[in-house]
């Protein structure tokens, strides 16, 4: 199956490296895609608990969804993840 979930406090490229690199780490996930206009991360799964797993990633990384609050907590995770992902590119 596949599915998005719209994320705050994508910004750049680097960003966007930092979640296709981690969430590519959960077991049954494939064809990873992040749109930074859109502020979309695309994939494929298998099963609920591994979309949720998602999810729940993107949230640990400072990306949560729409849906959930985007606190400054959120917001300095995320400046950490762009980070890291500029440097691993």
């Amino acid at each position: 199956m596949r599915t998005s979930v719209l994320v705050q406090n994508l910004k750049c490229g680097g960003c966007a490296n930092t979640i296709t690199t981690k969430i590519s780490e959960i077991k049954h996930i494939s064809d990873i895609r992040v749109d930074i206009d859109e502020s979309k991360v695309s994939f494929n799964y298998i099963n609920d608990f591994d979309a949720l797993a998602v999810k729940d990633k993107l949230k640990a990384l400072g990306y949560p969804s729409i849906d959930d609050d985007n606190n400054l907590v959120s917001k300095a995770k995320s400046f950490v993840s762009c980070a890291t992902g500029k440097i691993s590119k």
